[in-house]
């Protein structure tokens, strides 16, 4: 029996992998790079190879992550003005917090946000760089009166954005978040848009097609307002979410706060997606801080990263998310 098979055997398991993952990524450093310079030598696996995988990878938005200061009257608030479904809530004590996910269709296969209550803060801040998240409506109106009539606040009545045709409105959550309503035909999600500003937007643009697969849908330039927003996505505006950046003119930096964490999306494989990470950083600014492999006590592989603004990106395994959510069903 070899080394590597009798330490399996002898290993619990959930260790053995975490272990093993690591000695075979430090062999192909070992194997592929040139210790004198530290430059990468010729390995069958060129950037180029390894920067193919985000386009062939198959990725969804799978929810947002962020913090609230009370888990039932946020949910109480996002089910009777938003019309979301409660999907599932979970407690964990010994950490000392507990999370919702909500939305208007099954994890599965819809966009969900991820509330999380820490034991005794009521209060975050938002910060100036996260800006909102978007719902379709097929009625802007409706939904306003429907807000109002629940004690909602309503920051923008609804009406057409200025030169446009598009009738949109804004409301406030009882946290200080913002979610702009957008009305529009009958759409498969209705959680639509996270929207985050950014110092470069050339820079993200490119840092999210590479890192992440994926696709600018549109860049419109607002000289008379001095921003200029671009959406990234899977697919087209009305058939799935997409990613908002906004880059006001000559703003390069923003403060996050402590509120919003971050934004996961699905991917097939997080070892090969974590490879291409690491190169698209090296480019374009940002970091992994999460390197691949299954989390402890529940086996879903993820891998995490900040983009070059320092906003937060985890890739979760998609078969194993799916797992997941099945086991807690």
């Amino acid at each position: 029996m070899n080394l590597i098979a009798f330490y399996m055997c002898t290993t619990p398991p959930r260790l053995a992998e975490q272990h093993i993952t690591a000695l075979f990524r430090a062999l192909r450093f070992l194997i592929f790079t040139d210790m004198a310079t530290g430059t990468e030598v010729e390995s069958g696996l060129s950037s180029e190879n390894v920067l193919e995988w985000p386009k062939k990878d198959k990725h969804r938005f799978l929810h947002a992550v962020y913090r609230v200061g009370d888990l039932d009257r946020t949910i109480k608030f996002y089910t009777e003005c938003f019309g979301m479904k409660l999907l599932r809530k979970r407690d964990i004590p010994e950490e000392k917090y507990s999370n919702a996910f909500l939305g208007f269709g099954p994890e599965e296969s819809h966009f969900v946000v991820e509330l999380t209550y820490n034991y005794g803060v009521d209060k975050y801040d938002i910060g100036k760089g996260f800006g909102h998240f978007a719902i379709a409506t097929e009625d802007v109106y409706k939904l306003v009166e429907d807000i109002k009539a629940k004690g909602g606040k309503i920051t923008r009545e609804p009406g057409p954005v200025k030169g446009g045709t598009t009738f949109i409105a804004f409301a406030q959550d009882p946290d200080g978040y913002i979610f702009e309503l957008i009305q529009r035909g009958p759409t498969p999600e209705p959680l639509c848009h996270v929207m985050l500003r950014v110092g470069d937007l050339d820079r993200s643009i490119k840092f999210y097609e590479k890192a992440c697969g994926m696709k600018l849908l549109r860049i419109s330039d607002n000289p008379a307002y001095k921003y200029t927003l671009a959406m990234m996505g899977y697919a087209e505006e009305k058939e799935t979410t997409v990613l908002e950046l906004t880059y006001n003119y000559g703003v390069t930096e923003y403060t996050k706060g402590n509120a919003y964490a971050q934004i996961a999306l699905s991917t097939e494989d997080v070892y090969k997606s974590a490879e291409a990470i690491r190169l698209v950083t090296q480019e374009l600014g940002g970091k992994i801080t999460r390197e691949p492999g299954p989390i402890p006590g529940i086996n879903t592989k993820i891998t995490s990263f900040l983009d070059p603004d320092g906003w937060k990106v985890v890739f979760v395994d998609h078969s194993d998310f799916l797992k997941e959510l099945h086991q807690e069903g």
